[in-house]
């Protein structure tokens, strides 16, 4: 890229996968199969700070819940956890293109400086209870970002970028 001169917009620092096997639509419970990704997704980028996560986020009853709880475990708490948002809510749900899709998302949220809201958020789970930017995107300097892909049958992955 710097040969040809193109624009780098960040680097993978991070990344992480795992495979629980639970069930073809469900995820592992407690969202077991996600912490392990962004755990190893975090060990690999080292101390750094996390400023946004795009979720995998699919609007459904267990994958948010269960998405939520595993940010919540790695992070420490809800007080502790950055901002997240899901943006299959304006794309769909791609399947085998989502990652790849939210990963351009992430490069153009870090380059733009701008958080990409989770639309159509009207009815809060009280037990999603994190930052989501519901429905209106947010300015913030974004330096390290996450991105988690949840796939069927469990198989996780999770990339942390640093801008350049």
């Amino acid at each position: 890229a710097k040969k040809r001169g193109a624009r780098i917009y960040a680097e993978i620092i991070g990344y992480g996968e795992s495979g629980d096997a639970n069930h073809i639509t469900t995820p592992a419970p407690e969202g077991e199969g996600a912490y392990r990704a962004m755990r190893a997704a975090l060990n690999m980028a080292g101390d750094v700070k996390i400023d946004y996560i795009n979720a995998h986020g699919t609007s459904t009853k267990y994958n948010d819940l269960y998405e939520t709880m595993a940010i919540k475990k790695l992070f420490g708490g809800k007080e502790n956890t950055p901002p997240v948002s899901s943006t299959k809510g304006q794309i769909g749900h791609c399947l085998g293109a989502a990652g790849a899709n939210e990963a351009v998302i992430c490069l153009m949220a870090m380059r733009d400086g701008v958080i990409p809201p989770t639309i159509n958020y009207e009815t809060p789970d009280p037990e999603c209870d994190l930052d989501y930017v519901p429905n209106e995107a947010r300015e913030a300097d974004l330096n390290v970002v996450m991105s988690n892909s949840f796939g069927f049958g469990g198989t996780n992955g999770c990339l942390i970028f640093k801008k350049i």
